[in-house]
């Protein structure tokens, strides 16, 4: 699946951008005068190929354990993990309240959660196994494990879009998977791991010291090739990571908006990146999240994030307060009037 996967995503064609940027200067406005916002309207359009619709965004909150947390790279417990699966499928953690505010399904599902979880009446449940192995001492995953993961994402994000869904989000939890996004991101990108790697779920200084060699060996130990995202994903990465990798590509293919949420959702993108380069033509980066590995994300992506909260939370947080500029965005392109049908004069 994933070869097909990857052959289905290629550059949109040329001239659209330009065509709905024609459209957005001819409504009753200076031209620009809506900045940003014009800026998704216009992306908006181009990958739908008309009138940008955001009527029923999903987010996929994706959750497993990793084995590094071992080494003592996180402040919380592995538990914790199973815990907030359970606390989603309440309905009660930030991203279900905002994704309700937003008029978005969540679908929450584990991907290899270590711990038993309680409540799993609405769960998928596609473990690829009970969370990775620890990088630090070896490969996180095998190269098929971690293409399971992907097409096991790329399969719910296509079901959700044959379902209606018009814009994908992507969220995640797993205790320790600060430390993996960091070490997928220094093998992309070059970045050192003490400029990529922070105190994800709140660790004092002695543990971001210690997290930032764990980065660093885990990668000496598996020597990643930046110029293979299968293989990066397989030494260094995580099952959920994987699965949003299939998302953002499954998404790719249908040339659906992905809002990519923080730090290991853009962890998520690098690998996807690297794995079909156009796939970079959906992505919409939501938020600026305060861990310092996201800049070097971002830049490696080449995209602005439209919001900066000093957010940091993950599940899809923040690509659920996306979901409101992208409808904000389609609506002006649909509901404006143009100078012609207002009978507004037009610049001279």
């Amino acid at each position: 699946m994933l070869s097909s996967l990857l052959s289905s995503i290629g550059a949109l064609p040329p001239g659209l951008a330009a065509e709905a940027q024609r459209h957005l200067d001819g409504l009753t406005k200076p031209p620009g005068s809506l900045g940003r916002l014009e800026e998704i309207a216009r992306r908006l359009a181009v990958l739908r190929g008309g009138a940008p619709s955001v009527r029923r965004p999903v987010i996929f909150t994706f959750a497993a354990d990793h084995g590094v947390v071992a080494e003592g790279v996180s402040a919380y417990p592995q538990v914790v993990t199973a815990q907030m699966v359970e606390n989603f499928l309440r309905g009660g953690a930030a991203v279900n309240v905002l994704a309700r505010q937003a008029g978005a399904r969540v679908i929450v599902a584990d991907f290899g959660v270590a711990n038993p979880i309680a409540r799993a009446s609405e769960l998928v449940a596609c473990p690829i196994a009970p969370g990775t192995a620890n990088m630090a001492r070896g490969p996180a995953m095998t190269r098929a494990q971690a293409v399971s993961a992907i097409e096991t994402g790329a399969r719910l994000a296509l079901a959700a879009i044959e379902a209606g869904a018009d814009l994908l989000g992507t969220g995640e939890m797993g205790i320790g998977n600060t430390t993996a996004a960091s070490a997928i991101t220094a093998a992309i990108t070059g970045a050192p791991p003490e400029r990529v790697t922070g105190r994800g779920t709140g660790v004092d200084d002695a543990a971001l010291a210690r997290k930032v060699d764990i980065v660093a060996r885990a990668l000496s130990v598996n020597a990643p090739d930046p110029r293979d995202g299968l293989d990066v994903l397989a030494k260094v990465g995580g099952f959920e990571i994987a699965g949003l990798v299939g998302v953002i590509l499954g998404g790719a293919s249908r040339r659906v908006p992905v809002a990519l949420d923080g730090f290991i959702a853009g962890a998520a993108a690098l690998v996807a990146v690297t794995l079909a380069p156009a796939a970079r033509d959906v992505l919409f980066a939501s938020h600026r999240s305060v861990e310092p590995g996201h800049a070097a994300v971002l830049a490696y992506l080449g995209h602005e994030p439209y919001l900066d909260l000093d957010m940091r939370l993950g599940e899809g947080t923040g690509a659920a307060l996306f979901i409101h500029l992208a409808r904000a965005a389609a609506l002006v392109w649909s509901e404006m009037a143009t100078f012609k049908s207002a009978g507004v004069s037009e610049r001279s």
